[in-house]
């Protein structure tokens, strides 16, 4: 054979690799193909073609185990049970930036499915060679990087930690500050899933100096780099007081209040998360938020959007309001209680809407003042009616319950409670005689109504158990009113089909009780 004809052997040896390598990335993009190329081996058909001598054969067999890798947990593990991990590794180090974009892909595609994959990844010491790319010249293999190193450290702390110890976060800072809004993102993503885990994780990210860079990315133009921000601030001021400190001294407002009116949910969620977390953690800070026009700016983004980005807003409101009196009238001043009456009565979801009883609850516990802002918008009924509905999950209903006590215990404004006596069960009906028990006995004209209305015959209806705190609520109602009146009440009730034979008697009582004769009214 001649030269030539020996060449050609090798050359289409090599097209047919090509070839190969370029069908199976192009067909592991479709999820039909997955199992079937699974099925025929082809983990064991890519491994060697990894250390090929020809880069264009590495980098498409790297793209296409990425590809596999990144489809669910039994391929990645495939990859790392088939030894390729220290290939890619070792390659990583020394081949093009082509290569090493494709290598980080896989790792990030192996890492994402499980802590034990990336811990596995880990282990063939991939953390030292993907923070040396972090350094490369090319923007697209940094951002490979980043993007992997963040895969990794999202699963737990040990992970977190050991991408910290690898040296990532300063360099990550830096990717930070570069031009390309793509690296940007990944990046402060990145970030987020390190500090998300833990204060002392939250605080290397602070000592790397990025609150300051990520704060002033607030207000850029593009929304996906905004929500990784967002999220990334509030990784960092969930945790203690002192890092929301950190974070509120970055002049993040009144500037994040822009982003509570932007087009894009996601921005609109992480804004109103971030403004959360800052706020639960003292009534200074909350105290901050309410200066800065942060409840008006939440309770508007509630009524402008519908579903979980509602959640963190109004959460917000729940943890202002917990804090002091001052703070839960801000949120009623700022017409929050409608709102989130609105939410409570038109949310599908049982987790928003136990949410907003929360919060609800929080506003009324105080004072009569808040507990009536809070009745008057009629929510006392529906919370009962999720309380005591079947299909009304366990948090909805012991969230409901705990809003109704917390609002019933200091609500004074009669009006609301009284059709409560016709409705609540046992458990509700005694806070609900508590309160009558309370306001009767200073309030002339409300023990007037209570008559009229019906409530004092009501009350006889409820069977008490002799000595319980209930059976003492009534008592004292009792004691509000004259004998015959009481009787009366009584004896309507026992003979109530009688009652329009006798309307002579109900009235000379009913003249007697407004007359105010001898009696102590």
């Amino acid at each position: 054979m001649s030269q030539r004809q020996v060449l050609q052997v090798f050359e289409q040896y090599q097209k047919a690799r090509t070839q190969f390598v370029q069908m199976v990335a192009e067909l592991a993009t479709r999820p039909q193909n997955i199992e079937t190329l699974q099925n025929a081996g082809v983990m064991s058909l890519l491994r060697p073609l990894l250390l090929d001598v020809v880069p264009t054969i590495q980098q498409t067999a790297a793209l296409a185990l990425g590809r596999l890798a990144n489809y669910n947990d039994d391929l990645a593990e495939a990859v790392v049970k088939g030894d390729i991990l220290p290939q890619l590794v070792y390659s990583l180090a020394e081949q093009n930036r082509f290569y090493k974009k494709a290598a980080a892909f896989v790792l990030r595609a192996v890492g994402k499915h499980s802590p034990q994959l990336a811990q596995a990844i880990v282990d063939c010491g991939a953390l030292d060679t993907l923070v040396i790319c972090l350094e490369d010249f090319d923007p697209g293999v940094k951002e490979a990087a980043a993007w992997a190193l963040g895969y990794i450290a999202r699963h737990n702390a040990e992970l977190s930690q050991a991408v910290v110890d690898a040296g990532a976060v300063p360099l990550l800072v830096l990717c930070i500050q570069e031009p390309e809004i793509a690296l940007k993102r990944i990046a402060a993503s990145a970030l987020s899933d390190i500090a998300k885990h833990s204060p002392e994780l939250a605080q290397t990210v602070v000592d790397a100096g990025a609150v300051a860079h990520l704060a002033q990315m607030i207000l850029n133009p593009d929304a996906k780099l905004k929500h990784q921000v967002l999220s990334a601030l509030s990784q960092v001021a969930k945790h203690s007081v002192d890092l929301a400190e950190m974070v509120v001294e970055a002049e993040i407002f009144p500037v994040v209040l822009t982003c509570l009116k932007d087009k894009d949910e996601y921005v609109k969620k992480n804004a109103s998360t971030l403004i959360r977390e800052i706020a639960k953690h003292t009534p200074e800070l909350s105290q901050l938020v309410v200066n800065a026009g942060g409840v008006a700016a939440v309770i508007d983004c509630i009524g402008s959007c519908k579903g979980n980005t509602r959640l963190p807003g109004i959460m917000m409101l729940g943890y202002i309001a917990a804090h002091s009196e001052n703070l839960a009238m801000a949120v009623i001043i700022s017409k929050g209680v409608p709102q989130l009456s609105v939410c409570l009565s038109e949310e599908p979801e049982d987790h928003i809407k136990a949410a907003a009883a929360w919060a609800l609850g929080q506003i009324g516990r105080h004072t009569p003042e808040h507990a009536r802002a809070v009745a008057v918008t009629n929510t006392l009924p529906v919370l009962l009616s999720l309380y005591m509905s079947t299909e009304s999950s366990e948090d909805l209903q012991v969230k409901s319950k705990k809003a109704i006590k917390n609002i019933l215990q200091k609500c004074t404004y009669l009006p609301a409670l009284e059709p409560f006596l016709y409705d609540a069960p046992p458990n509700i009906l005694k806070h609900v005689v508590g309160q009558f028990s309370k306001v009767l006995p200073h309030d002339s004209k409300a023990r007037r109504l209570f008559v009229t209305s019906g409530g004092l015959k009501k009350v006889q209806e409820i069977k008490a158990e002799p000595g319980s705190l209930l059976q003492d609520y009534i008592n004292c109602i009792n004691n509000c009113y004259p004998e015959e009146i009481v009787r009366w009440g009584k004896w309507s009730l026992k003979y109530s089909i009688l009652e329009c034979s006798f309307s002579v008697f109900k009235s000379r009582f009913l003249y007697l009780l407004c007359q105010n004769v001898d009696f102590k009214i």
